[in-house]
């Protein structure tokens, strides 16, 4: 079973920014990844070869089809709208039409360049109504500043695709046709106009051949980042929206820390208030106690002095031994509060100093002091209240024959693993000591996991940040 499972308020899970950089990467960074040849290099020497060479010629062919249907559609129904609106209003519903299936257009292409080059562009949210109403509604598109900017896409797409599928067919072919010219022999043509030997006019084809080729490459992979980059600026998310939307999360974010920070205040008022009243408990039920008795115990012991000695020397025998069993009393509840050892000798001594206290083997797996320094006080005063609890129930409730505590820290955090051998089961029920520490850990904004199948022992996991 884990505690985590439990309705106890938990840390806000982080939700991240929006990043520019991701949603809306530089032209190189879309080179990168549509057009690497066009960037130098060994893609450059070997563009015909590449795998990013296929597919800029698949995506150059399927949108050449695709893109000319689209461009025509808007071409032939976005001026037909247009024109038909002075007429009794006919055009506007087809306008309306026009721009929905614009959207729906947008989002088709922006998959099919994730498909076919392996670009993401955000899609654009659609505009919502001015306000409540079928009307609205209705006229919404007509607002939409990205469906009208896919059809300028359809229509801009429909040219460019044409002319990089002709490029890439004409140079591909040639390529080719010069490449196989030792096989199907030059010609008399060629032989004729030039006069040149056949043996260096067949290399001198081949040699266009390859060349053109590789232009054709060069002109496949540079449709597609053409088209990407025409992508990201008619049918993407706009930059302004991308930072209206991480503003809007960090938002949501600030709201769900600000919830957070409220119920771990709550629980540590709460917990402190425990604390204090069983400080003054154990104060009262065992110090003041003794301290009383010992009183009487001393008294006793002045009035017999003088008639019985013996029966002095015995009570101030007593007297003594109540002074000790009271200052070991005070100093188990002045560890309780700050253990000593841990601001004089470093948490690594502390945990060390427990694992001797309790009464099964130990192993205490840490880092040296300095690695520790870097973690805050409270980090480390909650490492060792967490190990000391752990190890009280290990050794009261879990039957186990061994435990191991385990302290990491890293990437500003302490990572605290506190493992026995025993029967399982525990469990963080309210009111109890892991719950206690639970709610020390949700207010240092750490994470608190316990994993206690039954048979089969207990894993307490503990993070915190070292700025704690």
């Amino acid at each position: 079973m884990t505690s985590t499972s439990d309705d106890a308020p938990r840390p806000p899970v982080p939700v991240p920014p929006g990043d520019l950089a991701t949603t809306h990467p530089s032209a190189g960074a879309d080179a990168a990844t549509v057009a690497p040849a066009l960037l130098g290099g060994r893609a450059f020497v070997l563009a015909p070869f590449t795998p990013a060479t296929w597919r800029a010629v698949s995506q150059a062919v399927v949108g050449w089809v695709w893109l000319l249907a689209a461009g025509i559609v808007a071409l032939t129904m976005i001026p037909t709208s247009v024109a038909l609106v002075p007429a009794l209003g006919v055009g506007v519903p087809l306008l309306v039409g026009s721009l929905v299936v614009a959207r729906w257009f947008a989002r088709a292409e922006i998959g099919r360049l994730a498909l076919q080059t392996g670009a993401r562009v955000p899609p654009a949210d659609p505009r919502p109504a001015a306000r409540p109403g079928w009307w609205p509604a209705f006229v919404a598109p007509l607002r939409d500043a990205r469906a009208w900017t896919a059809t300028a896409y359809a229509a801009l797409g429909a040219v460019t695709s044409s002319v990089v599928f002709v490029l890439v067919v004409a140079l591909g072919g040639a390529g080719l046709a010069g490449i196989l010219v030792p096989v199907y022999g030059v010609g008399p043509v060629l032989h004729d106009a030039l006069g040149w030997p056949d043996a260096l006019l067949t290399a001198a084809l081949v040699v266009v051949g390859v060349v053109a080729l590789w232009l054709a490459a060069l002109a496949a992979q540079g449709g597609s980042l053409l088209h990407v980059r025409m992508a990201r600026g008619l049918l993407g998310r706009t930059r302004a929206a991308e930072e209206i939307a991480a503003a809007e999360r960090a938002r949501a974010q600030a709201e769900v820390r600000t919830a957070h920070v409220e119920a771990t205040r709550t629980q540590v008022v709460g917990a402190a208030d425990d604390e204090r009243r069983r400080i003054e408990r154990d104060l009262h039920d065992g110090a003041q106690q003794r301290l009383v008795a010992l009183g009487v115990e001393l008294g006793a012991a002045r009035r017999r002095s003088a008639a019985d000695p013996e029966a002095a020397a015995v009570a101030l025998e007593h007297a003594h031994r109540e002074v000790q069993e009271t200052l070991a009393e005070l100093r188990d509840l002045v560890r309780g509060i700050h253990p000593a050892v841990l601001t004089d000798r470093g948490l690594d001594a502390a945990l060390s100093a427990l694992a001797a206290r309790t009464p099964l083997p130990v192993t205490v797996d840490a880092p040296d002091d300095d690695a520790l320094a870097a973690c805050g006080a409270a980090a480390q005063a909650a490492a060792y209240f967490v190990v000391a609890e752990a190890l009280t129930n290990v050794a009261k409730h879990a039957g186990a024959t061994s435990a191991r505590v385990q302290v990491r820290c890293a990437d500003g955090r302490l990572r605290l693993v506190v493992h026995d051998d025993g029967r399982g089961g525990a469990a963080a029920s309210p009111g109890s000591g892991l719950d206690g520490l639970r709610s020390r850990i949700a207010a240092l904004d750490g994470t608190f996991d316990l994993v206690s199948p039954a048979g089969a022992g207990t894993t307490l996991t503990v993070e915190v940040p070292c700025a704690s």
